[in-house]
């Protein structure tokens, strides 16, 4: 099972491990509460024990093992954990798209670590994972994540009804895309499809 790693200017963009459950159970007391609805909430003390961390690791290994989902987790150089991010949904097929999630620590926005680890993120989902097509679905009203989808150069395609169901309620989402002719890169796309077809 082959795992993906970038290092930028600032951050170190890998898997999560089980050794860093001291660094997610600081990240979450240390953040704040929630500063938008759009923020996670950090878990609480009595959720940080090492028994459910690590049946969390271990779920994110089977899902990239099975090449459902990729998860990254964003260390400052200096070991801090200040965010993650998710490559999720992976289709293969004909289709070779994902959506992407990210979340950085409240007590960590207004820096440009979204914008930084975001760049890796996109980097491994289409030259690592060879992927076609990345979407993020954003609540329409949600503008700090619209912002960084576009700053990457993500496109509104239009808003899909009733997508998810987020806080007890089902919320639409705006679907911004990026695909590989977006960003000049070209694939043997001959590798692809007859290995797919099934007519």
């Amino acid at each position: 099972m082959k795992t993906f790693k970038r290092i930028t200017e600032r951050l170190i963009i890998r898997p999560m491990q089980a050794k860093d459950f001291e660094q997610f159970k600081i990240a979450n007391l240390n953040a704040t509460k929630k500063k938008n609805k759009w923020d996670l909430p950090p878990k609480s003390p009595k959720e940080l024990n090492v028994q459910k961390f690590e049946k969390l690791i271990q779920w994110k290994k089977d899902m990239r093992k099975q090449d459902r989902r990729q998860d990254f987790a964003v260390f400052l150089k200096s070991g801090e954990l200040v965010g993650e991010f998710s490559i999720m949904e992976i289709i293969r097929g004909l289709g070779q798209s994902a959506f992407i999630g990210y979340h950085i620590y409240n007590n960590y926005w207004g820096q440009g670590f979204a914008k930084e680890a975001l760049k890796a993120t996109l980097d491994i989902a289409f030259k690592d994972l060879k992927l076609h097509r990345i979407e993020a679905g954003i609540e329409p009203k949600n503008l700090r994540s619209i912002r960084l989808a576009k700053s990457f150069g993500m496109k509104k395609e239009g808003l899909k009804r009733k997508a998810l169901y987020l806080r007890k309620n089902w919320v639409d989402l705006a679907i911004y895309s990026l695909t590989t002719e977006d960003l000049g890169l070209t694939y043997d796309l001959k590798k692809i499809e007859p290995k797919y077809r099934n007519f």
